[in-house]
């Protein structure tokens, strides 16, 4: 066994680590079942987080994670200060396109959705806030990794890349050159790379204009309405370039 999982806090981490997506509510048996904890390790663990509000328990006896915890969770200051700037702009571009826009930020060799705005009549996509994606996987995540630093390019480059679709780039020399691509262009046209129905547009958000690249803005369009991507770049790269000056401004001012 190893340290982690023998401390009290290695027990909550594997307890709160066993929800995700696709398991969001699960009982006392599937959450010993899923962490390897014993049963009564697992109870004892669930009442404590329990009794602090992190997890909850529905009418029919199953657990999820509570409200205690998504308050820890946005307090988070690389998250809120990003999307407390990002968001005016993000709705005004909302409000031009009438498509989804996607914030997503990178952790390691993922990118995480910080927030999304989408319309009723928008496509629907696989993304959702706090969801996570390989960084290689989404035009968001190219943008992220052809700035993210090399030695971290070259371990995703020289991992198998996942085909999520019959368009999905995984040759390491083409992917090389589209990260090239991405670095002089500053915007990325990402056609049907996640999604066979869907077309992105990414664009890196900096501190500052010219600062390190904190994370990704994009708008996310039907495939069929792939041409119209394309016109999509400049509105998306003025709204980059102006949540990038806010936040040079704020780092600025904080400093």
């Amino acid at each position: 066994m190893s340290t982690t999982r023998s401390t009290a806090a290695g027990k909550v981490l594997q307890v709160l680590s066993a929800f995700d997506r696709e398991h969001p509510s699960q009982t006392l048996s599937e959450i010993a079942q899923r962490t390897g904890l014993a049963l009564s390790t697992a109870h004892r663990v669930v009442a404590e987080l329990a009794g602090w509000g992190v997890l909850e328990r529905d009418e029919d006896g199953s657990w999820h994670v509570g409200l205690r915890l998504w308050e820890i969770a946005s307090g988070c200051p690389r998250t809120r200060i990003l999307r407390d700037v990002a968001l005016p702009f993000m709705q005004d571009l909302y409000e031009a396109t009438h498509e989804n826009i996607q914030l997503a930020v990178r952790e390691g060799t993922e990118l995480v959705f910080v927030e999304r705005i989408a319309g009723h009549r928008s496509v629907e996509l696989l993304t959702m806030v706090g969801s996570r994606f390989p960084i290689g996987s989404t035009g968001m995540g190219r943008v992220l990794l052809a700035h993210a630093p090399r030695d971290l390019q070259e371990e995703v480059l020289q991992s198998p890349l996942r085909a999520w679709t019959p368009h999905t780039v995984t040759d390491p020399k083409t992917l090389r050159t589209q990260l090239d691509r991405i670095r002089r262009e500053r915007v990325f046209v990402s056609d049907r790379q996640l999604s066979e129905n869907t077309v992105a547009v990414a664009a890196p958000v900096r501190i500052g204009r010219t600062g390190p690249v904190s994370a990704a803005l994009g708008i996310v369009v039907a495939a069929r309405g792939a041409s119209r991507a394309r016109g999509l770049r400049e509105p998306l790269l003025r709204a980059a370039y102006a949540i990038s000056d806010e936040l040079g401004r704020r780092t600025r001012t904080t400093a």
